[in-house]
């Protein structure tokens, strides 16, 4: 985890209260005894003018994650199939400057292309967006990206619940969302929004969360359909994307 630079009118003592809330999680954090095996990328990577936009019966995949998020995004983001029939967004808490790295990176172990999402961008089945750090990522009719400026919303910027909402609206049942690892509720709100409207939600079990925090707040609200550890995330994923397409 990370304490971002304060705000000027942040005070000395709010700045101490946090640094003390995550030291405490991460020493009661599991970090996995295992080296992480770095993916080769494919020898036929999806290409720009391989990837189109979402059809009517197309789904969107939203993956949404925190503290230890980056080495889950890591195993579950280069286990989806290059020919993955949806669009996929990733919001990782992260202040600006630290996305476009963890999206560049994941994009070299990746089938899919990734990238961090710009203003206009569009949801491309094939592609993975990544929120960038200290924006909002909300999508717009035409399937087309809006970043946001606006308050933090459960602390952060950008905010899974306001993705996920933003998603939800739009396109109902035809969203897929992913609740990992990392500390607070983030993510809660909006996995009610989705499974309101038609959606599914995969929670990470407790056993491979570096922090239980997120998918458990996910899990007690009743919005998860599905609670699986770590490796079963993107099969399962690609099952419940497959499902809908049926």
């Amino acid at each position: 985890d990370f304490v971002a630079k304060p705000a000027v009118t942040v005070t000395v003592g709010r700045v101490m209260e946090e640094l003390i809330a995550k030291v405490k999680v991460a020493a009661g954090s599991r970090v996995p005894l295992r080296r992480l095996v770095e993916r080769k990328r494919p020898l036929a990577p999806p290409t720009p003018s391989r990837l189109s936009p979402l059809g009517r019966h197309d789904v969107l995949l939203v993956v949404g994650s925190s503290t230890g998020g980056p080495r889950a995004l890591y195993e579950v983001i280069p286990a989806l199939p290059a020919d993955l029939p949806a669009a996929v967004i990733v919001v990782q808490h992260m202040p600006p400057g630290f996305t476009r790295s963890l999206a560049n990176r994941l994009d070299q172990a990746s089938p899919l292309r990734v990238k961090e999402a710009g203003e206009e961008d569009s949801l491309l089945k094939g592609q993975v967006l990544v929120a960038p750090g200290g924006h909002h990522l909300l999508v717009e009719h035409r399937g087309k990206v809006a970043l946001g400026d606006g308050p933090t919303v459960n602390g952060v910027r950008p905010a899974i619940d306001v993705t996920m909402q933003s998603v939800a609206e739009l396109y109902g049942p035809r969203v897929v969302g992913v609740i990992l690892t990392g500390m607070g509720r983030d993510g809660t709100d909006g996995a009610i929004a989705v499974k309101k409207r038609g959606g599914k939600i995969i929670s990470e079990d407790e056993s491979t969360c570096v922090v239980y925090g997120m998918p458990k707040s996910v899990a007690e609200s009743g919005a998860t359909d599905l609670i699986v550890p770590l490796p079963q995330v993107a099969s399962e994923a690609v099952r419940m994307i497959l499902n809908k397409m049926r």
